[in-house]
């Protein structure tokens, strides 16, 4: 939710009603989640400020430094693991992230050396490549956004791949561009693993449930910390600041073990669609008028031409 990364999806121009929801979706997540962490702030300062109308003038404690001592554990534990599931989560974030970019850069090399094969099979090979990056942005993405993917296959990679078995390259010209073709697909596959890889999250569930546990732990260690003699101000201070930098971090543990959701700094098929872009284009230098096999949103034309994705 609060976390940097690439801008969410745009139309070409930056502006329609798609644009503009998606910005004002943008707004509404992060108002939400500074709403979270007020609400989390100001329950804390309540419960403190309660305990503190009947607590001993220098708090529950005889020895303070003792039990700044204990909360110094507790507090160095969770920001140890914290730190670690942080790394864990971004390096999925940026897994997922550089998957996506490198699915789209090998799509847009395996459309060009699908013009080096032989003439009877470039055509239809360029056109489910097409077909193949619309399905991304317009099928596999909104299953990634709501966590319905799975092990879906994209039907398009099937169908490049069936097509492909039909090739008999001649030429050592085309001889090289099979060989290349077949490595090529390897890398987009490999790509696209690492792109789905993270809408599964990558955070198990027992782990949530450890750093909510140890939370809630520091939180009560803290209330012992309520002293009848020190300013009302300064015992919210206390426990207030501590609670922001608890909640922001969760937060942001939240977004990245979840990078295809709505808000600031999701994930987009920008890479995809501006491959997309480049492919229209230089259809139009090599002059392919054929038809494309799919619709714009990358579903088959024919029944049967492709496998389902399930």
């Amino acid at each position: 939710m609060l976390a940097a990364g690439p801008p969410a999806r745009l139309t070409r121009s930056g502006r329609g009603p798609r644009a503009v929801l998606q910005r004002w979706s943008v707004v509404m997540n992060v108002l939400l989640a500074a709403l979270i962490v007020l609400v989390c702030a100001a329950l804390a300062i309540a419960a403190l400020l309660l305990v503190r109308r009947g607590a001993p003038d220098g708090s529950y404690f005889n020895d303070g430094d003792r039990a700044a001592g204990v909360f110094g554990v507790l507090a160095t534990g969770f920001a140890v693991l914290l730190g670690l599931v942080v790394v864990l989560a971004f390096t999925s974030y940026d897994e997922s992230r550089a998957g996506a970019e490198a699915e789209a850069l090998t799509l847009a090399q395996q459309f060009e050396v699908a013009h080096l094969l032989p003439d009877e099979a470039a055509g239809r090979l360029a056109g489910e490549l097409v077909c193949y990056g619309r399905s991304v942005i317009h099928q596999e993405w909104p299953r990634m956004e709501d966590g319905t993917q799975g092990d879906a296959m994209n039907p398009w990679g099937v169908a490049t791949f069936r097509t492909m078995r039909t090739v008999e390259p001649r030429s050592p010209a085309e001889q090289a561009a099979y060989a290349k073709w077949l490595d090529q697909r390897l890398d987009r596959e490999s790509a696209r693993n690492d792109r789905i890889h993270g809408a599964a999250g990558v955070i198990p569930a027992p782990l949530w449930l450890v750093l909510f546990v140890i939370a809630a732990v520091i939180l009560g260690f803290m209330m012992f910390f309520a002293d009848s003699g020190e300013r009302a101000l300064v015992q919210a201070a206390l426990i207030g600041t501590v609670v922001v930098v608890m909640a922001s971090t969760l937060l942001v543990i939240s977004f990245l073990d979840d990078p295809y959701g709505d808000g600031l700094g999701s994930l987009r098929p920008v890479a995809m669609e501006r491959t997309l872009r480049i492919l229209d284009h230089e259809r139009r230098l090599v002059g392919d008028t054929a038809p494309l096999p799919c619709d714009e949103q990358g579903r088959a034309l024919a029944t049967g031409a492709v496998t389902p994705s399930g």
